[in-house]
């Protein structure tokens, strides 16, 4: 998150030892080697997504890890509701990985119990139903999994570069 902040015109470009250190991780993960494969033909993609108020982070697996996605909220996005920002997860998810997943089967996991019903609510602001519709265009299953999608909190709650 420091060189990101170094980007935004509120703040002045300081750099510090936290920013060197980012940077220099950084560095290091774009020369080290990749531990993403490339997709097993069509079948059992499966999203695993979480949300913060810090940040939206998702992987996309089919057998192995294929690829891992985040990034931090826009400020308007701190405002909204918790459920809001898990389902802009799923909706950030859905719209990156479009080429994986349009007209394929596919399940989406998260932790948050409530994106599961969220279908059957009478009551929705029109974000939600805009974001539902982008949903609805997939064919995917939203299930709940506290123990499986451990594996991308660590996008949404570590600090990002």
């Amino acid at each position: 998150m420091p060189l990101t902040q170094l980007t935004t015109k509120s703040n002045k470009f300081i750099w510090t030892d936290e920013c060197e250190k980012s940077f220099q991780e950084l560095k290091q993960r774009l020369i080290s080697a990749p531990v993403l494969t490339i997709p097993l033909g069509t079948e059992g993609f499966v999203i695993y997504s979480d949300a913060s108020k810090q940040g939206l982070g998702c992987v996309l697996m089919n057998g192995k890890v294929i690829a891992y996605a985040s990034r931090q909220l826009k400020d308007y996005e701190c405002n909204y509701p918790i459920h809001d920002i898990e389902l802009a997860a799923v909706v950030f998810a859905l719209k990156i990985w479009r080429h994986y997943l349009y007209g394929i089967h596919c399940k989406i996991f998260t932790d948050h119990k409530s994106l599961k019903y969220l279908f059957t609510q009478k009551e929705l602001n029109m974000r939600q139903r805009r974001w539902l519709e982008l949903v609805k265009d997939y064919d995917c299953d939203i299930n709940l999994s506290s123990r499986e999608s451990q594996c991308c909190r660590g996008c949404t709650q570590q600090k990002i570069i």
